[in-house]
């Protein structure tokens, strides 16, 4: 009971994941920029790192909204630097990914737990997510989604929504599992012209389902093993 207890909460987190995740990260693979979902979701990280550093309580607003103002704030500076330099757009989302951890890294040098931080932000905790807190993604996610239908086509529309869809989704399942959900998928699915969105959602949910019980099964953490399971229904997806 304490598994399915742990188990549902960490599925609906996956499902919502999934929502956004798939359409987004087949419009990154379109967009030939694929590093953007590390950088943003760092940035996002680094927001939740310099709150906590502030003393400002977990998972609260102020941390919520220090987090999302820091992948709005790369976000904005995406979109100008698509604009003006188009042609290296790509190492640009580099060499900010790799600021932001760094960044990250130096206010974590002094806390007693920054190693155990820097675990979760990674890795994250999808198994420890409440019923509260996948609810509330849940909304957040289906704001995002109703926006998304009207601004996909907006450079700044595209680059603002999956801020805010990564600012969520990174401290429900961690920088891996935010990769692994947006670029699997897509990859998978490259080849599809129907359904693509359906199929990379049903593959994503599959993933995390089979994954989460792994982790249940043989208590080995849940992100990683989850995304071992994307990877390997992925590559079977596209052999099939």
């Amino acid at each position: 009971m304490s598994d399915l207890a742990l188990f549902w909460p960490a599925l609906a987190a996956g499902v919502v994941v999934a929502a956004t995740h798939v359409p987004l990260g087949m419009q990154v693979l379109a967009r030939g920029i694929v590093f953007i979902d590390l950088a943003v979701a760092q940035m996002a990280g680094l927001g939740v790192v310099l709150a906590d550093s502030l003393g400002l309580e977990a998972r609260g607003a102020g941390m919520q909204l220090t987090a999302l103002g820091a992948a709005l704030a790369g976000a904005l500076f995406f979109t100008w630097t698509e604009k003006r330099w188009p042609q290296v757009q790509e190492a640009v989302i580099g060499v900010a990914f790799i600021v932001a951890a760094s960044a990250a890294v130096l206010l974590l040098a002094a806390n007693p737990h920054g190693a155990e931080h820097l675990k979760d932000l990674l890795t994250g905790q999808i198994l420890w997510v409440t019923p509260a807190q996948a609810g509330w993604a849940g909304v957040a996610s289906a704001l995002v989604l109703l926006a998304w239908s009207k601004l996909k086509d907006s450079r700044i529309g595209f680059y603002l929504l999956f801020a805010c869809a990564v600012t969520v989704s990174v401290q429900l399942v961690g920088m891996y599992l935010v990769f692994a959900s947006l670029i699997v998928p897509a990859l998978a699915t490259l080849r599809l012209h129907k359904l693509r969105i359906a199929a990379g959602a049903a593959m994503c949910v599959v993933g995390y389902a089979l994954g989460l019980a792994l982790s249940v099964y043989t208590d080995l953490p849940a992100g990683p093993l989850i995304v071992c399971t994307l990877v390997g229904l992925g590559v079977l997806l596209k052999l099939l």
